[in-house]
């Protein structure tokens, strides 16, 4: 299972697959799994004569039919000329090297040099919470990190070639994966494997529940980090329907949080710092029913209490928010109106604060918005908040003060012409870094220049959203790079308003796009001949520093960077103790 990586690279000067490097530079566009910044749980005592080794374990699957039909995982029997665990079945696996930019990086270099596929063959579809334990028989103190990857086709099966670490291998059942000496695998193969497929221990039901719930938060390009939370909260409480037999016990309480940790880092991990926040905070609430004598119908209907009665203190949190918003407005800004204030994306958070804002005040808003290419979020932001301002006005009292509201629409390029003049830059967060930086829609950091230089500093950066976003310590400027389909920005060139010029540049550019991403998966190791490659970047997400915010306005008001720190650091503290021992 886990070789001895000198060995490998003695053995291996001329590997057919030697060519994977070109990857390594992919690596940090692949869907939000690439960054493995976790704790692990040790579930033994090493001895200090025990070497310690960091390994990844990848697990490859393949459906029947579609992505949810029967799995079937490979698994691979080593050969005698392994230095541990020979003829034992594995995964494929390998230590994590100093060169490896991450664990996942890693995984693809020990998968490409095994049995020679790439990310043209497989799909990355969950990363599991590594673990440690020692194993004094071969001298080792292991720290596991777990991936599970997909086929991308019927075909791709056909490109496995194994090399000299491993004599066969063969499809099996998850199912009949176990950790005994008859079935023959590594130790901990199939605890490994269940920290990747929670079907093993949640159950079938409950496991498809959450599988479904995963795929649909990793699609979802509509909905910001606060409805995901919110839906993240949902699907716990279907798995825990689901889940039999429910009942206050050692292993429900390990298989609902390890559920929890997967709808954290393996949903949307781009947004994860809200979904965390939502699961951490109702897990600790369940956590005191445990220990009361309930029975299990009893049981459950306390747990599922919980869940939504949190569901509905969010949706009053909106609210909170909003009101927050004004309050700062009103003493921030006694009397220069009418408030400029410039925006981008789409915030339901955003839209409700000042939706709120337009209703409960006097104060006419002159409203900017950067259209937010490439998904034009900002089209539907005007749309809403000009409905909103409308019903807001006819349900006004007359007064001897004439107030009207004014929204106009500006793309990106024109953020500097946005910002003249304006009181207040307005941002949402996906998240907010421990040090008080704030992850949000790309197009963000050029925005808080142009308005402040335009402004000479007098515009007020203000980031909108509650203290759920604030993210774990230690994860400063650290977030999933996470990119979309190049076709969100390729599709607007052949549209109807460009000229035959630019949709006949887009089709050339295509056809380098093609012949480029033919060269990524020709795995054989020859160079195509393509020497120019033309690259579309879809980047969803981009920091804005901590020192160039000016407040921070959430459910409990405004807020400062100290502030922030004191949340991340109570957010941890509940991360070590409901997940620090999985």
């Amino acid at each position: 299972m886990f070789k001895n990586r000198h060995l490998s690279k003695r053995l291996l000067p001329s590997l057919r697959c030697s060519p994977c490097a070109h990857l390594q530079p992919r690596i940090r566009h692949l869907p939000v799994f690439q960054q493995v910044t976790m704790s692990t749980h040790q579930t033994s005592t090493p001895t200090s004569t025990l070497k310690i080794r960091s390994v990844v374990s990848n697990f490859i699957f393949k459906f029947e039919g579609t992505p949810t039909g029967k799995p079937q995982v490979a698994l691979f029997r080593r050969s005698d000329k392994v230095s541990t665990y020979q003829h034992h079945l594995a995964p494929i696996s390998g230590s994590i090297d100093p060169s490896d930019a991450s664990p996942i990086a890693a995984a693809w270099r020990e998968i490409c040099e095994e049995i020679t596929l790439t990310p043209a063959n497989l799909v990355l579809i969950r990363q599991g919470k590594p673990y440690t334990f020692g194993d004094e028989s071969v001298g080792r103190e292991w720290t596991i990190y777990p991936f599970a990857f997909r086929l991308r086709t019927a075909d791709d099966e056909k490109q496995i070639t194994i090399d000299w670490e491993h004599k066969e291998w063969g499809w099996y059942d998850p199912v009949s994966i176990k950790d005994t000496e008859k079935f023959g695998g590594v130790p901990r193969l199939a605890e490994s494997l269940g920290r990747v497929w929670f079907e093993y221990d949640l159950g079938e039901d409950a496991g498809r529940i959450l599988s479904d719930s995963l795929h649909t938060l990793a699609t979802d390009t509509q909905s910001g980090a606060r409805q995901m939370a919110g839906y993240a909260l949902e699907t716990l409480d279907e798995i825990i329907t689901a889940y039999e037999p429910c009942e206050p016990s050692k292993k429900w309480w390990r298989d609902i949080r390890f559920a929890a940790w997967h709808i954290w880092k393996n949903g949307r991990e781009s947004m994860g710092a809200a979904i965390m926040a939502a699961l951490l905070g109702t897990l600790a609430e369940i956590e005191p029913l445990l220990s009361r004598k309930l029975s299990a119908e009893e049981f459950r209907n306390e747990v599922q209490t919980v869940i939504r009665k949190r569901i509905a203190y969010r949706q009053e949190t909106t609210a909170k928010i909003s009101l927050s918003l004004t309050n700062y407005i009103t003493k921030t800004f006694p009397s220069d109106w009418p408030l400029k204030i410039l925006t981008l994306s789409e915030s339901s958070t955003i839209t409700h604060a000042l939706s709120r804002l337009a209703e409960n005040t006097r104060i006419p808003l002159d409203i900017r918005i950067l259209e937010s290419r490439p998904l034009f979020e900002g089209v539907s932001l005007a749309s809403n908040l000009s409905k909103s301002f409308t019903n807001s006005l006819s349900l006004s009292q007359p007064t001897t003060t004439s107030r009207s509201h004014k929204i106009t629409l500006f793309t990106d390029a024109s953020s500097a012409l946005a910002s003249s003049g304006v009181n207040i830059l307005l941002l949402g967060a996906d998240r907010i870094s421990s040090s008080g930086s704030a992850s949000n829609k790309t197009g963000s950091l050029p925005t808080v220049l142009s308005a402040k230089h335009v402004t000479g500093g007098k515009a007020k950066v203000v980031v909108l959203g509650d203290t759920e976003k604030i993210a774990l310590p230690g994860q400063e400027e650290e977030h999933v790079v996470e990119e979309g389909e190049t076709k969100q920005v390729t599709d607007a060139w052949e549209g109807v308003g460009c000229s035959e010029r630019v949709r006949e540049g887009a089709r050339t550019l295509a056809s380098f796009r093609k012949a480029e991403l033919k060269e990524a998966g020709d795995d054989s190791g020859c160079d195509s001949g393509v020497n120019v490659k033309v690259g579309v970047s879809n980047i969803f997400f981009e920091w804005v520093p901590a020192g160039l915010i000016d407040a921070y306005i959430t459910e409990r008001g405004e807020e400062t960077v100290e502030d922030v720190i004191r949340q991340s650091e109570k957010l941890a503290a509940e991360d070590r103790r409901i997940f620090g021992s999985l």
